[in-house]
């Protein structure tokens, strides 16, 4: 009941969500379906595309693991591995777009013990957001962003799988505490909802119905490493999946990225 108490709850945290400075957003694990816990790895690279600080790129991968619903350990399994590029611009002074393109390559399991391996769904994603941040004072930002995505599915040959197509939305709020000027450290705490409408192959070729799927809550700790170009966010995420009831609260995430950051450089 609880669960579903603070899903009814989620317009007004999208009302009172928190930020991350766009130089240092973490990046939020994926949804990696039905288990109890999970874990989620990034290395990634940050670049600056101009003199301003107004544009730059990241790109990363990650790496996903995940328990059975039965057991709760986070590196039971292999769930996912996903190479993503994107690129920012900040615009104006409290408004950013992105844009970016991913592949996944995502383990499929049986729903039923013992969870055998059924093989491997590929996904190519395209997406794009809008953000704005507020600065309440020196210490909080408050982002809203809405993300859209085009997500293609494909068997590990490619072939067609029973879902074809998929366009979802994402509505994301997030805060950020500035902790300290020395090494630029932070906490953060977001709630992201997620809605989205799917083009079938199987059983039919038809089209699903628009409906709410999940809603995902994180806090992270994110800090530079000294001396380096480096920068960890250390962080937790829940993920409360729509119908899954075989865990109290959701499916409760472990995520580490490591993000080198490098300046701009002028092409001569």
């Amino acid at each position: 009941m609880f669960k579903f108490r603070l899903i009814k709850l989620f317009p007004i945290m999208l009302l009172l969500g928190i930020h991350v400075n766009t130089a240092y957003a973490q990046v939020s694990p994926p949804g990696l379906g039905k288990a109890r816990t999970a874990s989620w790895s990034v290395l990634g690279l940050r670049r600056k595309l101009d003199s301003a600080g107004t544009k730059e790129a990241l790109t990363y991968i990650g790496l996903g693991t995940k328990s059975t619903p039965d057991d709760s350990n986070p590196f039971h399994k292999q769930a996912i591995w996903v190479l993503n590029h994107e690129v920012y611009h900040k615009f104006a002074k409290n408004q950013q777009y992105s844009y970016a393109l991913s592949y996944r390559r995502q383990n499929v399991y049986d729903e039923a013990a013992p969870y055998h391996n059924e093989g491997v769904e590929q996904e190519f994603r395209l997406y794009g957001r809008y953000a704005y941040t507020f600065t309440l004072n020196d210490r909080l930002k408050w982002k809203n962003t809405l993300r859209q995505e085009f997500r293609k599915f494909f068997t590990a040959d490619f072939q067609k799988t029973e879902e074809n197509f998929q366009f979802r939305t994402r509505l994301k709020s997030q805060l950020n505490f500035k902790i300290s000027a020395k090494n630029k450290q932070e906490l953060a705490l977001s709630a992201e909802g997620l809605f989205a409408i799917s083009k079938l192959y199987e059983p039919a070729s038809a089209w699903s119905s628009f409906a709410y799927k999940e809603t995902r809550l994180g806090f992270y700790y994110m800090t530079d490493i000294p001396k380096t170009p480096l920068r960890l966010d250390l962080g937790y995420m829940n993920d409360l999946i729509k119908g899954y009831d075989k865990v109290d609260f959701g499916v409760h995430y472990l995520a580490v990225d490591l993000i080198w950051n490098l300046p701009y450089s002028k092409k001569h």
